[in-house]
């Protein structure tokens, strides 16, 4: 019978270090500067422009520890609370967030429904921020609302962490997008790399609309030396909002638009690819007709990049094909959150030698 084969199988490896992923690679490729994680300490995560090169490089560099020697792991985070606020609908997001702070030794109060907080009573925020204060050490916040995590801010005297604010940002995502990439290529970290060692990016999706992109391009322009091109795929006629082009490239990352998905693809060599925006309580599905498949022609070699939940634009076909690092891409996501969390609650001393 079927059911009994699939039973026979040995299940597959547990460490995502044993797959495609090549973090101790990506951490011995880094020299351990602590200094800029410290600066991390009681900070709110807002957006990915808080972020610098050499801030980003640390975190990618204790990312890498974490995933590569998990039996070494400390507990740096016994005795805290998260307090893990999901206004909007996720799965990988919310879990990750709380599989990271698990894994770190605290504790984790949840919330998953508005209507269950004083929100349902027309609560303002920055009265729910004022009580949190006294609940928790941490918050971790996604909001189908742009403005929410900003009204939150002035009554805060706990970090918070932007988990997604509507169509605005998503900055940790970002950061295990370039997490991914930089253990697929460690050697795009070298600020001197030679322009023929340069990767072309494509990324299918609307900057303006997806937060998610957003987030991302910010990133990818603090290291634009890696990067010979991306090019933007999208059938929307305005993908940018004002000046936000105008941005990316006074960082000298190199942005262009294109429509012709199939003239586009055999000349990447990372394909980001997402759907999906957010709008209100609900979502809008873009690009419907810009998909990839196995009959897409992939450059060999290229990886493809997805933030999950995908849809019919990416083909499970996909899946068991040398172009799949979406899985690995969602598997470190959990290590850049712990790595992230431990800096901003002023653990990092407990994992490293500071200054």
């Amino acid at each position: 019978m079927v059911v009994d084969a699939q039973l026979q199988k040995p299940l597959r490896p547990k460490d995502g270090t044993a797959g495609i992923e090549r973090p101790k690679a990506l951490m011995e490729s880094i020299a351990e500067d602590p200094r800029h994680l410290v600066t991390l300490s009681s900070r709110h995560v807002v957006s990915s422009r808080q972020f610098d090169r050499d801030t980003l490089t640390q975190l990618f560099r204790l990312s890498a520890q974490y995933e590569s020697t998990p039996a070494l792991m400390h507990l740096p985070l016994q005795g805290k609370i998260l307090i893990s606020a999901f206004y909007e609908p996720s799965t990988r997001t919310r879990l990750s967030f709380e599989s990271a702070w698990h894994r770190l030794g605290g504790d984790i109060m949840s919330i998953t429904d508005p209507k269950s907080t004083g929100m349902a009573k027309g609560e303002s925020l920055a009265d729910i921020a004022e009580m949190f204060n006294n609940y928790g050490d941490v918050i971790v916040l996604r909001s189908n609302q742009d403005r929410a995590i900003y009204e939150m801010l002035d009554t805060l005297r706990i970090p918070i962490v932007n988990a997604g604010n509507g169509i605005d940002e998503h900055p940790t995502q970002a950061m295990a997008d370039l997490y991914t990439i930089f253990k697929w290529r460690p050697q795009l970290l070298d600020p001197d790399l030679p322009p023929d060692r340069r990767v072309r990016v494509g990324i299918i999706g609307v900057p303006n609309r997806m937060r998610t992109v957003r987030s991302l391009l910010l990133l990818l322009a603090r290291f634009s030396s890696a990067f010979e091109e991306v090019v933007i795929l999208t059938d929307e006629a305005r993908p940018f909002d004002p000046g936000q082009q105008e941005e990316l490239a006074e960082q000298g990352l190199s942005v262009r638009v294109a429509q012709d998905l199939g003239a586009e693809l055999p000349g990447l060599d990372v394909v980001y690819i997402n759907a999906i925006a957010w709008v209100g309580d609900s979502y809008e599905a873009m690009g419907a007709d810009l998909k990839l498949s196995t009959d897409s022609p992939l450059k060999a070699g290229a990886i493809i990049l997805h933030p999950l939940a995908r849809g019919e634009e990416l083909s499970t076909d996909l899946d068991d094909t040398s172009h799949n690092w979406y899985f690995a891409q969602a598997r470190g996501a959990v290590f850049i959150r712990m790595a992230l969390l431990t800096c901003i609650v002023r653990r990092i001393s407990e994992v490293m030698d500071t200054p």
